[in-house]
C-alpha cells in the first residue's frame, strides 16, 4: 500500500487516500472496520469515516449490520462486466413486461449481502413503485432477496442475515432468521417469491430466480398492492417463465 502522505509528482492526495482504502478493502475476505482503516491508512478517524461514507453513497462499499465495510460489485466484482451485458440483453424483455402489466419490472442479482437491481424499467404512471437501476436492498424484506437466497446454502443465508441485520420496516417484515429460513422453504416449493408489504407499506412485489443464466439472477414486478392482487400472481409468474425461456435464447449465459 502506498504512503498517501508522500506524493509523487502530479499526485493527488485525496485520490491516493481513496485508493489506499479501496486496496485495503480488497485484501481480506471479511468486512473491514473503521478502526482498521484508520490503523492501516494513518487517516484521522473522522476523515476515514468521511471517505468511507462517500464511497458508500457512490455504491463502492456497503456497510454491514455491525458497522464494518465490504466492497460491492462496482469495485472489482467478478461479474461486473457480465451484469452490464446481461442488463443490455434484458432491456427489451423488461420493457415488454412493463408494458404487459404497466408496472415496474426489474432484473436483479445478489451483490455481496444485498439484492442489487441490475436494470429497472418503470411505467408511465403517476402512482407506481419507484426502483432505480443500481439500487440495493436487504434480502430479508424483498422478493428479489428471497428468490435469490432460496437458491443459496442455508449457512450462507444466515451469514448474510447476521451481517446485514434484519431491521423491521413494516409490521409484515420478517425479523427472525429461523422464520426467514422457513419462508425460503416456501419460496422453493412455490418456485417464486413474494414481498407482501414487508419493505414498504402498500407495495407488493413478485420475483422469480432465472434458470437461463450461470450468474444467479432474478426478475421481478413491483406494484401498489391494490393493483397486484394475490389472484394475479400466477399470471405474473407465467410471464416470468416466458421471460426466462426467451432470455436463454438471446444468450442469457455469458
Amino acid at each position: 500500500m502506498t504512503d498517501s502522505g508522500a506524493l509523487e509528482p502530479y499526485g493527488v492526495r485525496a485520490v491516493n487516500r481513496t485508493l489506499d482504502i479501496l486496496e485495503l478493502l480488497d485484501e481480506p475476505s471479511r468486512p473491514v472496520t473503521l478502526g482498521e482503516v484508520v490503523a492501516k491508512t494513518g487517516l484521522p478517524k473522522t476523515s476515514a469515516f468521511r471517505y468511507l461514507a462517500t464511497l458508500e453513497r457512490r455504491g463502492y462499499v456497503a456497510r454491514t449490520a455491525n458497522g464494518s465495510y465490504l466492497p460491492t460489485r462496482l469495485f472489482g466484482h467478478p461479474w461486473a462486466g457480465d451484469l452490464d451485458e446481461l442488463a443490455r440483453r434484458a432491456q427489451p424483455m423488461l420493457e415488454q413486461l412493463r408494458d404487459q402489466f404497466t408496472e415496474t419490472a426489474s432484473l436483479g442479482a445478489l451483490d455481496m449481502h444485498r439484492a442489487f437491481y441490475v436494470s429497472t424499467v418503470r411505467p408511465r404512471r403517476s402512482v407506481r413503485v419507484d426502483i432505480n437501476s443500481g439500487a440495493r436492498a436487504m434480502i430479508h424484506c424483498t422478493a428479489f432477496g428471497k428468490a435469490l437466497a432460496a437458491r443459496a446454502p442455508e449457512d450462507r443465508v444466515r451469514e448474510i442475515l447476521a451481517m446485514q441485520g434484519m431491521p423491521r420496516f413494516t409490521s409484515r417484515t420478517i425479523t427472525d432468521p429461523d422464520r426467514y429460513i422457513q419462508e425460503l422453504a416456501r419460496v422453493r416449493r412455490a418456485g417464486y417469491a413474494v414481498n407482501n408489504g414487508e419493505n414498504e407499506v402498500g407495495a407488493r412485489c413478485v420475483a422469480l430466480a432465472l434458470n437461463s443464466t450461470a450468474i444467479p439472477l432474478a426478475v421481478s414486478l413491483s406494484a401498489p398492492a391494490d393493483r397486484m392482487p394475490l389472484s394475479r400472481i400466477r399470471q405474473v409468474v407465467d410471464a416470468f417463465r416466458e421471460f426466462d425461456d426467451a432470455f436463454g435464447t438471446v444468450g442469457g449465459t455469458p
